[in-house]
């Protein structure tokens, strides 16, 4: 639930894929990651973590990629938006970047992983916990 308790809902760019988390997310975390920043174009990434019986996606969770082992991503087949990232090292976890919801600002992220990648030039000035690689004991709680 959101922090008004109704359902958590966003969708993709074009809005043929939509979802729905009916409660709120274990983890929300920034990742400046390579491969996250090539999969959402931006300079960091910020997803959330559902618990996979906490969200549905309609009418699906779109086309899958696996261009990286381990890491299993889907897309919008008509936008292109990318929808979610599920990761074996994290097991039961959907991560959907904030950026779908339809209200981002109410999932302030817990945390950076991946710090070491973090761009130069980034200034992201916060006192949140930076992990060097993915903060996996912590997001596997």
């Amino acid at each position: 639930m959101s922090t008004d308790g109704q359902p958590i809902r966003g969708r993709c760019y074009c809005g043929r894929t939509w979802f729905e988390a009916s409660a709120p997310p274990k983890a929300v975390t920034y990742c400046h990651c390579s491969d996250c920043r090539r999969v959402t174009g931006a300079p960091v990434a910020a997803f959330a973590a559902f618990y996979e019986a906490a969200i549905r996606f309609t009418p699906d969770e779109g086309r899958v990629v696996q261009a990286v082992p381990e890491v299993k991503r889907s897309f919008c087949p008509d936008c292109g938006s990318p929808l979610t990232g599920r990761y074996d090292y994290l097991p039961g976890a959907v991560y959907v970047a904030i950026g779908l919801f339809d209200d981002p600002g109410a999932f302030p992220p817990q945390r950076h992983s991946h710090a070491d990648q973090e761009l130069c030039w980034l200034r992201l000035d916060d006192d949140l916990n930076r992990h060097a690689g993915s903060a996996r004991s912590e997001l596997n709680r």
